[in-house]
């Protein structure tokens, strides 16, 4: 493989370029045992932005981000920092930093120490590294802190002096590895809402593994999903949750039903598909061809249906299995012929006209809430 001199972002700069670009290509990681992890992804990285990398265990989304961080080598593939291959360069060589799941801070040294010590090992004096340490500290707010042992910390006070300790480097690119999985549910929208907010402070860019799908529409201005090894859509937090790809996507997303039916009639860029059970649906689907008796998928998201008529057209009728209030929104999922359909129903309306378990219901949407999907 290519390995091209060290990134300088003196360099990046004169180019008049931000700094923080991250492109992989053709990346794969396939280890000895003949397991592939990463099978050929592709993705470009905008400096300055905040990307997450989505799916569930063993998508390859942690081996992505452990291959741009120069813990592992890929099999095959570049990973382009700024413009320059980094592979085969070391971690500290590369312009990124790392901040770890499990934080590893060290028991016995004070913030202040903890947060200084990626300095201390460079070589930098020791009135320097603090003065730095200082600085950094006073950026995550936790000056009158610095004195105190890890011990002494909050988990969301420890987050802090780990993302302090890995932005003291000043790199362009900060690596974070499933960051929020170990707080609370409570403190995890704080951090959450705190770590979007520090990455628009410092202005670097920010690459986030996690398998949490409101966190990555949270924070991310890009959602990347995964499975397989590979990439199934990359795209911007809402385009991710609205206008799904895929029925992959649609369904890890959560928030949509996903139905298909087969054509019937093709006119004018409206299709009429007939569903399991009998059930009929029109779908918008624009100039492209559609071709009678062609089995077509669609996603329709769960916030945007209401009661209907049984038998209505772009209606579902099936018998209540569960109810689930949920503050704003009552969740009731139906039993189908088309398998499980949920919808979120406006608190205040479900109330006016509440359905039992085990009672029939229907739901229905407008034809502009079905959003085709183009891929399996």
């Amino acid at each position: 493989m290519r390995v091209d001199a060290t990134v300088d972002p003196a360099a990046v700069a004169r180019a008049g370029a931000a700094p923080g670009a991250v492109e992989l290509a053709g990346l794969v990681k396939r280890y000895p045992n003949g397991t592939l992890a990463v099978d050929g992804v592709n993705l470009r990285i905008p400096p300055g932005s905040y990307c997450c990398l989505l799916g569930p265990s063993g998508c390859g989304k942690t081996t992505t981000l452990r291959m741009i961080a120069g813990h592992e080598e890929p099999s095959e593939g570049e990973i382009l920092i700024d413009g320059a291959n980094v592979v085969g360069q070391p971690p500290r060589a590369r312009g990124t930093a790392m901040m770890f799941q499990s934080y590893a801070l060290f028991p016995h040294l004070s913030v202040r120490d903890n947060v200084a010590f990626s300095l201390r090992v460079r070589g930098v004096g020791r009135a320097e590294r603090l003065r730095e340490a200082d600085r950094v500290i006073e950026q995550v707010q936790l000056t009158a802190l610095a004195t105190r042992l890890p011990g002494q910390l909050s988990g969301g006070q420890q987050q802090r002096v780990a993302l302090a300790r890995a932005i003291i480097t000043r790199p362009r690119v900060l690596l974070l590895d499933e960051p929020l999985s170990a707080l609370d549910e409570f403190l995890r929208l704080q951090m959450r809402a705190e770590l979007k907010a520090m990455q628009q402070q410092l202005g670097i860019t920010f690459i986030h593994v996690t398998h949490t799908q409101l966190e990555a529409v949270a924070v991310a201005d890009q959602v990347v999903v995964m499975a397989d090894g590979g990439i199934r859509q990359a795209a911007t937090a809402r385009a991710i949750y609205t206008q799904p790809d895929s029925a992959y996507v649609a369904r890890f997303m959560g928030g949509q039903n996903v139905l298909s039916g087969v054509v019937e009639t093709s006119e004018g860029g409206i299709a009429t598909l007939r569903g399991p059970g009998g059930a009929g649906y029109v779908l918008r689907i624009g100039t492209q061809a559609m071709p009678v008796g062609r089995t077509v998928a669609f996603a329709v998201r769960r916030d945007r249906v209401r009661p209907a008529t049984d038998g209505a057209p772009n209606s579902i009728t099936g018998q209540v299995r569960a109810v689930e209030y949920q503050g704003t929104f009552v969740k009731v999922t139906l039993v189908a012929p088309a398998g499980d359909f949920v919808a979120y129903v406006d608190e205040g309306a479900y109330f006016r006209a509440p359905v039992a378990l085990g009672s029939t219901a229907s739901f229905g949407w407008d034809m502009d809430e079905a959003h085709q999907l183009t891929t399996e």
